[in-house]
């Protein structure tokens, strides 16, 4: 059975993929980025890299299998160990192979297993729909020196221009005059006209709120049954980024692991038996996803290298 698919559609959703007996794929943003070689601008996407050291089986991958094939647990982990066996058969004869879609493995001189992640497929679901495209250099400069090239080349010349009798022209200009100043006076006394009625009536508004205020401030109000006070709860801050240590299919073993976390002085939660019928046991949650990943990456260097990162929408 060919779990290439199931893998694809799990690292849509999840920053770390196990494949029991094999490896771990991990998922990285990559934030949109312009290579000014080619001129190129790429959309953010999530990066693939393998982990070979993280081999134990968390259930993820077993249980979406299961899930979508409408089988038996046991016989979903039987197929991941059947196709783990197969790529492994591969690398030692082949010396490489693919898997769809995610990457190609391959070994270098040092017999050391080589990742190379397939780049034609983006993982990141807000980028749905986004692809590189290239956009050629402005060459402002360049245009500027060929303006100025032509404007060498073709010089504007001047042509004088013929005097004509403009007499008539003199006797309409000084009616214009005279008609022009009648006109400003006139304007200049209709200002003063509106400007008198707008004073006047500014005068008549300020008494009337003159007034008013001294009648509020004669006034006395009694509240004779006052409303109770308002209590406001605040939301309490939301905590979606969860380093998870383990999740177990019986509970016994869940609380274990969870009073292990408590007395090494880890703030250890546990979260409700999830859709595929396992106990999450989490290290701790976090509000944002650096102090998320920072702590996942201490806890991975100083008590389990398979800790994980789960984030919760």
């Amino acid at each position: 059975m060919k779990i290439e698919q199931y893998i694809s559609q799990l690292l849509y959703r999840y920053q770390c993929v196990t494949v029991p007996g094999f490896g771990a794929f991990l998922t990285e943003f990559q934030s949109a980025h312009l290579d000014e070689s080619s001129h190129s601008f790429y959309p953010p996407k999530k990066m693939i890299s393998f982990n070979p050291f993280i081999k134990n089986n968390d259930g993820l991958l077993a249980n979406h299998l299961a899930q979508a094939e409408k089988i038996a647990y046991e016989i979903a982990v039987n197929a991941i160990q059947n196709e783990v066996s197969h790529w492994k058969t591969k690398i030692q004869e082949l010396g490489y192979f693919s898997v769809k879609n995610i990457g190609e493995f391959s070994l270098n001189a040092e017999k050391n297993l080589v990742f190379v992640p397939a780049d034609q497929i983006n993982y990141l679901k807000e980028s749905f729909g986004l692809s590189s495209f290239v956009s050629p250099s402005v060459k402002r400069e360049v245009y500027k020196e060929e303006i100025e090239a032509l404007e060498e080349k073709a010089p504007i010349a001047f042509t004088p221009e013929r005097r004509k009798n403009y007499k008539g022209l003199k006797y309409a200009a000084v009616i214009a005059l005279s008609l022009g100043l009648t006109g400003v006076l006139g304007y200049k006394l209709y200002n003063d006209y509106l400007n008198k009625i707008e004073q006047e009536t500014l005068i008549v508004q300020s008494n009337v709120q003159k007034k008013i205020d001294q009648k509020i401030q004669e006034a006395t109000f009694f509240i004779e049954n006052p409303l109770p006070s308002v209590t406001l709860t605040l939301p309490s801050e939301k905590k979606p980024y969860h380093v998870v240590a383990g999740a177990f299919r019986l509970e016994t073993n869940a609380e274990n692991a969870y009073n292990s976390l408590l007395k090494l002085g880890f703030k250890a939660k546990r979260l409700p038996v999830n859709k595929h019928g396992l106990h999450p046991v989490l290290y701790g949650s976090y509000a944002s996803y650096g102090e998320a990943r920072e702590t996942m990456k201490d806890i991975q260097k100083l008590d389990n290298k398979d800790a994980w990162l789960l984030i919760q929408e």
